[in-house]
């Protein structure tokens, strides 16, 4: 089942129409602009509804995605690097999304930072490809991940704001 928030902000995420991965070097560039064009749009509706939470770029042929996101809890702006790989048999299969300073820190993730989207995501994707990209693997992937992992690092003292960690100095 999908909540009503979870549906406002899939309806407001453009669906991909070209199926095409990597590997598919006519179509792939067709699909990168799809790619783009839908994580721009993502990314203006956040924050026009004052969400703002990542920042994210590829390299040049769309295959490595990078960036950051953040969660904010009491006042207080906690960031974190993000990363993944377009898999070659994209868009069938989902990225796996990485934050590799949280890698052995929570048991929703794998070695390596990836997070743990299997129950949840996976399902959801598979029914949806190839009409998901990679702004739905943020928005109903890491995004519900971070909100319901990030508070729990915090108040288990597993993540501490970078204001509140000791000076090294001292």
């Amino acid at each position: 089942m999908v909540d009503a928030a979870t549906k406002k902000t899939l309806a407001a995420i453009p669906l991909l129409k070209t199926k095409a991965g990597p590997r598919d070097k006519e179509e792939w560039p067709c699909r990168l602009k799809e790619e783009v064009t839908s994580l721009i749009k993502y990314i203006q509706n956040n924050k026009e509804a004052d969400n703002d939470w990542l920042r994210i770029q590829s390299n040049k042929e769309g295959t490595r995605w990078f960036g950051k996101c953040w969660y904010m809890q009491d006042y207080k702006k906690y960031e974190f690097e993000l990363e993944f790989d377009i898999p070659v048999t994209y868009p069938s299969t989902a990225p796996e999304i990485a934050i590799p300073e949280l890698d052995g820190k929570t048991a929703k993730m794998y070695r390596g930072g990836k997070i743990c989207l299997t129950d949840h995501f996976k399902p959801l994707w598979s029914r949806n490809a190839p009409k998901f990209g990679v702004a739905h693997a943020l928005a109903l992937g890491l995004g519900p991940w971070m909100a319901v992992e990030i508070p729990e690092l915090i108040k288990r003292g597993v993540v501490v704001h970078k204001d509140d960690k000791p000076d090294p100095e001292t």
